[in-house]
This record gives structure tokens, C-alpha cells and sequence, in this order.
């Protein structure tokens, strides 16, 4: 049914009708890929979901996803899933809105400046060169657990690039940051209906991991305090002094817990995901893993990456691009409109819940041929695709873009390039990974391989 008020279009989406709701929360809760890409395949680009007293509007266009994120970003703040999380992240970079979120923001940018990252070079190939030293030494003793090796390894970068600090000494900081991004995706799901006080074990583990996070934070605080007149352009440098302004000191602590906690469990998190569906989808892919591996001894020999290596590892780029379309770090990007809107021609309501999926975005047949297939060819910056710019957004897009996207990719390709030159990682037989989509998109129970060191 559609209609026209004042030159604007009142047309409804289609979607499934409300008796279909039950079903609908099941797979909220169960299996939020699947709902979304069944949207995406029954109704079209444009879907109106009714969920008791929820409706969501999702938007599955290039030319949608630039509307909502981009070019009317000032009518949406941070929608379903992610205000209530809010409960359980606090108000970091990615739950808050309006002057603080532009007061975050501001703060933590110049750490992530070009020259900043450049920088910064040398910390990430050590991390990764100690990576690479870690899976060697298993190699021949069963399988690893590379997602808990990856996660190790960006806590160290994230610690050391945006702290000036050694995250390795905290043992459990990985655990009770999963307990954390648990909860959110619970209060997600369960739209903050249940008490934060009810003795749930996923409630009580959060509680547990807060205490120890808290104590992380104020470990980190208290050791940069010693250091008398030595502020660094670090972010928690920045940190300290900034919430040093605050006129009450419990709120000054609590941003400090907040903007902290958000940043190590976003920034590490992503780069962990993406490093891992990369080793995944190589090893489902000898001929691409071994092309991999020639650019890798003939662009670094048997030397550790610098920074004037990126431009020249084209082929890793495209190869962590295409790993990022098929499983985005990012899978659902939610808000909320604030006033009446149109999108694709849509009528959306002032206070309406909106979603931009990614995940299903890079799959969209009209603008990926053989969505499915592992293909890093379509990165190839010497083919012009003609996709639409918003056709691919692993980082989100518009003002909200993820801020640490340089330091994210120069991660991941130093990572990928030392592991794919010098060792093989092989899947566990008959092991298939299951996408888990939490705050990102990571592997359900891990990704079990053995190590075998290459000799080149």
C-alpha cells in the first residue's frame, strides 16, 4: 500500500506478517544470520519486520546503506542491540551519542593518524614475528587454537600501539572480555528486559569480568600516573588527563572504564575475527594460500614487514578484503531514526529501528557475482568493478567509520604475510567453522589447526 503526504512517499515495506513474530525472536536469539539473509531473499532490499513491540526496518541497498550511514547520518543514533548494550559496555565510542561521543572521538583520533600508524610499524611486525614463534613451537604437538593465538596477538598490538602498555601481564583479560561482549549480545537480544541483578551464570560471569577489567584499568592508570611528567600521544595518556576534568572523580573513573573497555574489545576483537576467517578460508584454498605465499618470500625475503611493504603485498590486501566481504568484523550496523525519513523510497517513522547488514550486503547478487565463492580477485586494484561504493563497508561508513581501520589492515596484512611465508596452518579433519555474530562476527568454539613450518 503506498501513499503520499506532503511530496513524501508513506509506502511500507513488505515482510512477514506479525503472527510469524515468535519464530521471528527464535531466530533473534538462535540464529541471526539465517533471519537476515532470509529477509534479504523473501522480501528484497527493503523489509519491514514486526517483533511484538519492535519494528525494524531493514535496508539491504547500496544506495540505502548510504542514506542511513552517510548522507542523513544526522537523523540516526545508535539503534536496537546496541543502546541496550549500553548496559554492559557503558558509554564508550560505540554505544554513546551527540557531544560526548564527538568528545571521544576527537580525543582518541590523533592516535590513529597516518604518521601515528606509520609509526607504529615496527610494534605490529613484533608482534606478529612473536606470533609466528608461538605456532612454530607447536607445530608437530596437535592442534592450536589460532583464535586464541590471534587474540593474544592483538592485545599485545592494541596494548602497546594505543597504550604504551603490556597487556600480557594481566592473564584472563581475553576471557573476561568475551564474558563482556557476551552479556552485550544478551542484553542485545533480550532488548535489556531482564534485570542486570538476576543470578543468571552469563550475568554473574560478567560481573566477575567487569570487577577484573576494572582492576586492569586501574592498574594501567596508576602505573602511567608514576611516570611524573612523561605524557605520552598514547590514548591512555590522553585518557587521564582528559577525565582528570571531570568535577566529580567517580565519573571521571567510570569514562575511563567505559572509553577503555570499549576500545580493547571493539579494536581487538575485529582484527582477531578477520585474521581467522582469513587462515580459514586459505586453507580451504591451496591455490590462493600458495600465491599467498610466493608474494610473501618475494616482497619480505626472510626479513620482518615495514611499512613500505603494504603497497607492495597487493595480493595479501585482496585476499583479507575478500575475507572481510564474506564474514564482515562488523555483520549489523543498527540505528534509529530520530525523525521522519524516506529510504529507497520508503517511508521509515520518526523513532523506527533501522538496520544496514553488511553480512548480507556482501552477498548481494545484483552486485557480486558468486557471492559464496572465496574469490580475491574482485579486490584487485587493477579491475574496475563498478560496484557501488556502499556495496562493500567491513568498517562501517559515514561518520561513525571505524576509527581504526589503518592500524586494523596493517595488522592483518603483516600477520597474514609472515604466517602464510613461513608456516601452514591445515584445519582440524571435518572441522567447519560456525559464524557466531556477537558485537563482531567471530567462530563459534575457536578454530583448531596444526602447524607445519615452511621451508622455503
Amino acid at each position: 500500500m503506498t501513499a503520499t503526504t506532503g511530496g513524501r512517499s508513506r509506502a511500507v515495506p513488505p515482510g512477514p506478517p506479525r503472527r510469524a513474530a515468535p519464530g521471528l525472536f527464535v531466530k533473534l536469539a538462535t540464529d541471526r544470520l539465517a533471519l537476515m539473509r532470509a529477509a534479504a531473499d523473501q522480501y528484497g532490499d527493503a523489509v519491514k519486520i514486526s517483533m511484538g513491540p519492535k519494528t525494524l526496518y531493514f535496508f539491504n541497498h547500496p544506495d540505502h546503506a548510504k542514506h542511513v550511514l552517510a548522507d542523513n547520518s544526522g537523523n540516526y543514533h545508535k539503534g536496537i542491540g546496541l543502546v541496550q548494550a549500553r548496559r554492559a559496555l557503558g558509554d564508550g565510542l560505540l554505544t554513546s551519542e551527540g557531544d560526548l561521543w564527538r568528545k571521544q572521538r576527537k580525543l582518541i583520533q590523533p592516535a590513529f593518524q597516518a604518521k601515528r600508524i606509520a609509526a607504529q610499524a615496527g610494534v605490529v611486525a613484533e608482534e606478529a614475528a612473536a606470533l609466528v614463534g608461538r605456532l612454530r613451537a607447536a607445530a608437530g604437538t596437535g592442534p592450536v587454537n589460532v583464535v586464541d593465538e590471534l587474540t593474544a596477538l592483538t592485545l599485545g598490538v592494541l596494548g602497546r600501539t594505543l597504550l604504551d602498555a603490556d597487556l600480557g601481564v594481566f592473564s584472563g583479560v581475553g576471557h573476561a572480555f568475551e564474558a563482556v561482549q557476551d552479556q552485550a549480545m544478551f542484553e542485545m537480544v533480550s532488548l535489556g528486559a531482564v534485570p542486570m541483578w538476576v543470578p543468571l551464570p552469563k550475568q554473574l560471569r560478567f560481573r566477575q569480568a567487569r570487577k577484573e577489567l576494572q582492576h586492569v584499568v586501574d592498574r594501567l592508570v596508576a602505573e602511567r600516573r608514576t611516570r611524573t611528567g612523561d605524557w605520552g600521544d598514547d590514548v591512555l595518556s590522553k585518557l587521564i588527563q582528559s577525565t582528570a576534568e571531570e568535577p566529580d572523580p567517580k565519573v571521571g573513573r567510570q569514562r575511563m572504564t567505559d572509553e577503555l573497555i570499549t576500545l580493547l574489545l571493539a579494536g581487538h576483537e575485529t582484527t582477531a575475527s578477520t585474521l581467522g576467517w582469513t587462515f580459514y578460508l586459505l586453507d580451504r584454498d591451496p591455490e590462493v594460500a600458495e600465491r599467498l605465499h610466493a608474494e610473501a618470500v618475494e616482497v619480505l625475503g626472510d626479513r620482518p614487514p615495514v611499512y613500505e611493504d603494504l603497497h607492495r603485498l597487493r595480493y595479501t590486501s585482496m585476499v583479507i578484503e575478500e575475507a572481510m566481504r564474506l564474514y564482515p568484523p562488523v555483520w549489523i550496523l543498527t540505528r534509529q531514526a530520530l525523525a521522519d525519513d524516506e529510504v529507497g523510497g520508503y517511508h521509515v517513522p520518526a523513532g523506527s529501528d533501522v538496520l544496514v547488514c553488511p553480512y548480507t550486503l556482501h552477498r548481494h547478487p545484483e552486485f557480486w557475482n558468486e557471492p559464496e565463492k572465496f574469490d580475491p580477485e574482485r579486490f584487485d586494484p587493477g579491475v574496475q568493478s563498478g560496484r557501488p561504493r556502499y556495496a562493500y563497508i567491513p568498517f562501517g561508513a559515514g561518520p561513525r567509520f571505524c576509527v581504526g581501520n589503518n592500524l586494523g589492515m596493517m595488522e592483518a596484512a603483516f600477520v597474514t604475510a609472515l604466517v602464510a611465508r613461513d608456516l601452514r596452518l591445515t584445519r582440524v579433519p571435518g572441522y567447519e567453522a560456525v559464524p557466531e555474530p556477537m558485537l563482531s562476527l567471530r567462530m563459534k568454539d575457536g578454530l583448531p589447526m596444526t602447524v607445519t613450518p615452511r621451508f622455503n
